[in-house]
Parts: structure tokens; sequence; C-alpha cells
């Protein structure tokens, strides 16, 4: 079990998709597919869509809570978001997507000593209470 923070509420089971370097999604991911389309990413070709999206934190454009929203609401989303730093735009996504869509997307921040533990592939359930969340195995 690894404990985080929760920035926005919700539950997600899935597979993590691990990033070792920050991702916009305004202009790096495509809003159609979920598919991260910015070529000097070196997740490129890979897909965010109905993944544990696990990264550093995020890049970018203040437009990237819009492209949240849209991902939310064409089906193309993450599960959840799990990142080292805080981003207040990638929150503002989330709580629009639940707002207009009732989609939860829950955006935790984890410790960097518990960085090493979710690994790529690895399928988790995540929790959020309050602003407490629990990250365990699937």
């Amino acid at each position: 079990m690894i404990e985080a923070r929760a920035l926005t509420p919700g539950q997600a089971s899935g597979t993590i998709l691990k990033l070792d370097v920050p991702l916009s999604f305004w202009g790096g991911v495509d809003l159609n597919s979920g598919e991260i389309i910015d070529r000097s990413h070196p997740g490129c070709g890979k897909r965010i869509a109905g993944r544990v999206l696990v990264m550093p934190s995020a890049r970018g454009s203040s437009s990237s809570s819009s492209a949240l929203v849209e991902l939310a609401r064409s089906g193309f989303a993450p599960l959840a978001i799990v990142m080292l730093q805080h981003d207040p735009i990638l929150v503002i996504g989330a709580l629009v997507a639940t707002e207009l869509y009732a989609i939860d997307i829950p955006i935790v921040i984890l410790a960097e000593a518990n960085w090493p533990a979710l690994r790529d592939g690895k399928a988790v359930v995540l929790k959020t209470t309050g602003y407490r969340a629990r990250i365990d195995p699937a």
C-alpha cells in the first residue's frame, strides 16, 4: 500500500503508464484517441486512455485543463493521474469533467520516496477519501 495526497476525488483500477518526462495534454495528446503525439516526448505513440497515468509533473499550457475535459468527454482520458508535483491546471480539468460529465479522474500527489514503487504495466487500485489517497496492487 502506498499513501498519497488526493487533489480530486475518485477511484480507479487499472494498469500504470509511467512517464519519466512531464507531458502537456494540450498539443501533446490526441484528444480523439488518448495517444501521446508530442514527437519530442519519449512516450510518443503510447496511449494514456484507460490507464493510471504516473508522471513527475505536467508540462505546458493552461489549455491542458480543457484538453483533459475533452479527453473525458470523448472517453479517452486516463483513469487517474499520479504526480510528484501539484498541477492546478489538471485539477481544474478533472473537477470540470466531474461537474459536466460525472466522470471522476482522481489526481493524487505522491511522495518522491514512493516513485520507484509504481512501475509501468503494474495493475493498481487507487482510492481517495477526503485529502488522502491509497494506491494498492490490484
